[in-house]
């Protein structure tokens, strides 16, 4: 039955196919056939939802989740695993409010049809309820099939949580969204939003690898001053209300109760109390005039600077206007945190082996990324080609732009290593120089133009680039840990110096790849 033209459900259809296709989950559209998923992908997801069953079944099957009292240990897991997905939630949520705020384009249209603004106010929290909910929904939903079949029907709480733990997330999300909005203004705000999105999204795993990575004396203290916490009758005791979240996930009455009336209030006073300054926000972007102040005593000019570093600084300032683009970027760097944690508390032998290893890929992988960026999705190719210079000053100059940030983020990591072991400094410097430079020539020869909208989807459309850059990453790590075990733990042998010269002539050999199949310019 196709919903009503113009009503809530219409509309929240039109959210849900957006949200499929902005995921990469559509089908393109060919000429006489249906827009969806292919037969290939509907399989393939399919086949990955059997498996899901398969597990769960494994876990299940040997696990006491199904006696009367459950332990208290699988109640604190459960509420743990709770922490980290409302956090992934929150920043999913902001990704998808600033996206169906301001990126879409559609909202002015919408506002200036007959439908009243508190319901499109409503679809559209919906549609992020919807979109938020069903990743969780479909990893975890498994787990509450399974548990159906064996009798633990418990697990079928996890329905109700994720949906209402999604609705809280979204709603929380919007309303710092429209608050960002009220206090910093529409441009600000893209940017603030898509940081915090992503922050808050790798925070969990920061977190954990500080404590994994933390020194022994600090974790004990940490474990000795919780452990009375969680006692019985402690305030973190099996009867505090901490654990409502892994209870209401075993499917308790009063803990679902709770969390489904929350979820309802928050999710309506979200509609009800700011579906008004929703209108006010939208009608500001798109009344938004891109002025920008003239500078204080008259336009100055500066043409004392080379062609190589405005082209740099016109790059850098592209990327800064971008917010999705500083949210992508900002992830993998955020990634280094922990293995510059590492590098300083256990950086000797196997230790700075991997972390020379890590810290070589992620290097290669940003300046990938920023290649993509500043090299396939240049705005205007046509211009440059008409500029007064020689195609091959400017594309020195993008490759000056793509390849310095890297090595200038790995400059105090390399200056702490440097004082301690000079030739593991050098060892490093030289194979994530060697991984930047490969990057960045991979992505200039086989390279294809994008849009930088497409910045997410890059690897889908430029398979070979894609994959050239992943095995040139892998090669120079690999040859990083092998330099650093031979130099650090004195472990030289025959099939480790095999080892790093094979994977010298691979990372040679993918460099040479792409340089045959570079794009040849007519």
């Amino acid at each position: 039955m196709t919903p009503r033209a113009g009503s809530a459900l219409w509309l929240l259809k039109h959210e849900v196919r957006m949200f499929f296709f902005n995921a990469g989950l559509g089908a393109k559209k060919k000429r006489g056939a249906r827009r969806g998923l292919s037969m290939a992908s509907t399989a393939m997801w399919l086949g990955a939802f059997l498996l899901l069953h398969v597990v769960a079944y494994g876990i299940l099957s040997h696990t006491g989740v199904a006696a009367q009292h459950v332990p208290h240990a699988v109640v604190m897991g459960l509420t743990g695993i709770y922490a980290v997905a409302v956090s992934m939630m929150l920043s999913q949520g902001l990704k998808s409010s600033v996206e169906v705020l301001f990126e879409r384009g559609d909202l002015d249209l919408l506002l200036s049809s007959p439908l009243a603004s508190r319901g499109i106010f409503a679809v559209r929290l919906a549609g992020i309820v919807v979109g938020v909910a069903s990743f969780y929904l479909f990893m975890l939903a498994p787990v509450a099939h399974v548990g159906l079949a064996l009798g633990q029907y418990r697990w079928l709480g996890i329905y109700p949580v994720v949906i209402g733990t999604a609705a809280i997330a979204a709603s929380l999300a919007m309303l710092f969204t429209l608050g960002l909005v009220r206090v910093l203004g529409i441009r600000r705000t893209r940017v603030v939003a898509q940081v915090i999105g992503a922050l808050s999204g790798a925070m969990a795993f920061l977190l954990s690898q500080l404590y994994a990575h933390s020194l022994d004396g600090p974790r004990q203290r940490f474990s000795d001053w919780v452990g009375p916490l969680l006692a019985p009758g402690a305030a973190f005791g099996p009867d505090s209300s901490l654990w409502l979240p892994g209870r209401a996930i075993l499917g308790a009455p009063l803990p679902l109760l709770a969390l489904s009336i929350v979820a309802l209030i928050v999710f309506v006073l979200t509609i009800g109390f700011t579906h008004r300054f929703f209108v006010h926000g939208v009608q500001q972007a798109v009344s938004l005039v891109r002025v920008a102040r003239a500078p204080s005593g008259g336009q100055g000019y500066r043409f004392g600077r080379s062609l190589t570093r405005v082209v740099i600084a016109k790059e850098w300032r592209l990327i800064a206007r971008d917010p999705q683009l500083i949210s992508q970027v900002l992830l993998q760097l955020l990634y280094m945190l922990p293995l510059c944690l590492l590098l300083l508390t256990k950086g000797g032998g196997a230790g700075l082996a991997g972390v020379g290893a890590s810290l070589t890929f992620l290097c290669g992988s940003l300046t990938g990324s920023l290649a993509w960026v500043i090299i396939a999705a240049e705005d205007a190719p046509d211009l440059l080609r008409a500029a007064p210079s020689s195609m091959a000053t400017i594309r020195r100059a993008k490759l000056a732009a793509v390849a310095l940030p890297a090595p200038a983020l790995m400059a105090l990591p390399l200056l702490w290593v440097l004082l301690r072991d000079p030739l593991s400094a050098l060892l490093m410097a030289a194979t994530v120089g060697a991984a930047v430079t490969s990057s960045a020539m991979i992505a200039m020869w086989c390279g294809r133009p994008a849009a930088r909208a497409d910045f997410k989807a890059r690897g889908k459309a430029n398979f070979l680039s894609n994959a050239l850059e992943m095995l040139n990453g892998f090669a120079w790590a690999g040859l990083a840990y092998l330099l650093l075990m031979m130099s650090t733990a004195h472990a030289m042998s025959h099939t480790m110096l095999i080892g790093a010269v094979g994977l010298m002539v691979i990372a040679i050999g993918i460099g040479l790849l792409g340089w045959l199949f570079r794009q040849r310019e007519h």
